[in-house]
């Protein structure tokens, strides 16, 4: 090469430096456009370097369940064990649940929500998450308190937990008690928390408040059994308290442009398969969007696809 020459012999980088790029690209970009560029690179996004951080939250929200798996089967299984951070939403089993927990060794931050993961296979794996330090369970329907009280024992420094739910999904339950109790028997080093629209009353969240003294930030927005009282809130200083009363955009022609979901079809379907390996074979279209997030909350209640889909009015606040 000329001395002073513009040109750079990039697919003469190691590895791990070329994986610290390749993380800067999309999905898409990573499986379908990289490794067709030299052999160097596909080795590159072939090997773990690219796949320690691994998240197909929107893509996962509009694809099969079947997709969804074998998706997870490739890539975690390329991260080989150096997985620090998953999301994933709606996978459909338990198996892909003790699946993640196999490769989380180095696991930090996991998020599944709306995953039809259970009680049992939490209780069961839940040893394998001990270096999880931040947890969304948002819209996880069929478990409650002895999950949380599962992974609040077996995960030491968890800070973050996300359990929101939706005004619908528990429509039919008397109390969500049980949750708030395990989570602060548990999880005492959290510092913050969302549990908006989970049925829990205000002894419960006092509870919480007692035990989580490391709280920054409590989500209640939407429990509406929760009052609590200023000058009690003035005895934790660090806190910031949101909710449990907010005002609702919502009217009878739907929401307006402060909602965060949007029923616009703005999703690029694409096709990452051709040319790559037999991995990807049975796995074909694929849609994005982008997510959004408000400072340190994020906006993911009110936010079901199906419940809209089947006609749902959002229910007011009281």
């Amino acid at each position: 090469m000329e001395e002073g020459s513009d040109f750079r012999l990039w697919d003469e980088l190691i590895p791990d430096t070329l994986g610290l790029i390749f993380r800067n690209l999309s999905l898409l970009e990573i499986l379908n456009v990289v490794p067709r560029v030299c052999k160097s690179w596909r080795r590159a996004v072939m090997g773990s370097y690219c796949w320690q951080e691994i998240d197909i939250d929107e893509w996962s929200r509009h694809c099969r369940p079947e997709d969804i798996d074998r998706m997870l089967q490739l890539l975690v299984t390329r991260s080989c064990g150096s997985l620090r951070k998953l999301c994933v939403s709606g996978i459909s089993n338990d198996l892909s649940f003790a699946f993640i927990a196999n490769h989380a060794k180095s696991l930090q931050t996991l998020r599944l929500p709306r995953s039809e993961i259970s009680n049992s296979i939490v209780e069961q794996v839940a040893g394998m998450l001990s270096t999880v330090t931040f947890l969304d369970l948002s819209y996880c329907t069929k478990i409650g308190a002895q999950a949380l009280e599962a992974l609040g024992k077996h995960c030491k420094f968890l800070t973050g937990l996300c359990r929101i739910m939706h005004p619908l999904e528990v429509i039919d339950k008397l109390s969500q008690d049980d949750e708030a109790l395990a989570i602060a028997s548990t999880m005492p080093k959290l510092k913050h928390l969302e549990i908006a629209y989970l049925l829990v009353t205000t002894s419960s969240v006092i509870e919480i408040l007692t035990k989580c003294r490391q709280l920054q930030i409590l989500d209640v927005r939407g429990c509406w059994n929760v009052n609590l009282d200023e000058n009690f809130i003035k005895k934790f200083p660090g806190l910031k308290l949101v909710g449990p009363h907010f005002v609702d955009y919502y009217d009878m022609n739907g929401w307006d442009s402060s909602s965060d979901y949007s029923g616009s079809s703005g999703y690029l379907a694409w096709d990452f398969v051709a040319g790559m390996d037999d991995d990807y074979d049975e796995i074909s279209d694929v849609y994005w969007a982008d997510g959004q997030q408000i400072e340190d909350v994020e906006m993911w209640f009110y936010d079901d696809v199906q419940a809209m889909d089947a006609g749902y009015d959002w229910p007011q606040s009281p």
